[in-house]
């Protein structure tokens, strides 16, 4: 797919196409397929490009103490994958992940240092996009060091909520209880305890690995005086 015709109006190539008409974008762009369960990214493998979620859904995660993996984020349709070693180091620090069978646009780092140091725009336009990835990292960090596992726990579901919406009264991404604990920086178990409670307060329902949200405005109650954070 040509980026003339894509229809993520939210994707940083999009928003610049008419300043990058000169740039031979499409030339450049390479597509990649990548099954459910795919790993595209190997963490500390060398950085050779940036990676924009065309179809799918994606997590980028960190391995931590005893190898044990942190979800850094999720990413759908129009945003950015491998930035963080973007520019500033040789290897990448995390990894990703297909959730579903996904499509990938793929542009080396040569062709985009070259195209940021000829494009004012589009460079302020990725500058921008950083200083906001910025506030989101600043955030989770304090809502992590703030909040109780039950407030950190309903923060994820409100997360995933903003970032992929709802498909038939259950969040529209399948996720493993362990992938929500490594979102919220908790284990399996305590996530486990907290959709049970959930439950029994009629806030959630499930259905296997689907989770549906009775009534997100009492959430977000929940979690008020910690300043939620509409990212997305």
């Amino acid at each position: 797919m040509t980026c003339d015709v894509c229809e993520n109006s939210n994707c940083l190539i999009k928003r610049n196409l008419v300043s990058l008409e000169e740039s031979g974008l499409d030339v450049e762009k390479n597509n990649l397929r990548c099954k459910k369960g795919q790993q595209f990214i190997i963490e500390g493998a060398p950085v050779n490009g940036l990676f924009f979620v065309l179809k799918g859904k994606v997590k980028v995660f960190r391995t931590g103490i005893n190898g044990r993996e942190q979800i850094v984020r999720f990413a759908k349709e129009g945003e950015i994958i491998g930035h963080r070693g973007f520019g500033t180091e040789e290897y990448y620090s995390i990894g990703a992940v297909a959730l579903e069978d996904s499509v990938l646009c793929y542009f080396s780092k040569v062709y985009l240092q070259n195209t940021l140091q000829s494009n004012p725009k589009f460079a302020y336009d990725l500058m921008l996009f950083y200083a906001n990835e910025l506030n989101k990292s600043e955030s989770k960090v304090k809502s992590i060091s703030q909040m109780a596992v039950r407030e950190r726990v309903i923060d994820t579901l409100l997360y995933i909520n903003r970032k992929f919406g709802s498909n038939k009264g259950f969040l529209d991404v399948s996720l493993s209880r362990r992938e929500y604990a490594e979102y919220a920086g908790t284990t399996e178990e305590q996530v486990i305890r907290v959709f049970s409670a959930l439950k029994k307060e009629k806030l959630i329902v499930t259905k296997g690995k689907k989770i549906g949200i009775n009534d997100i405005q009492l959430l977000k109650n929940e979690i008020s005086e910690h300043n939620f954070f509409l990212d997305s």
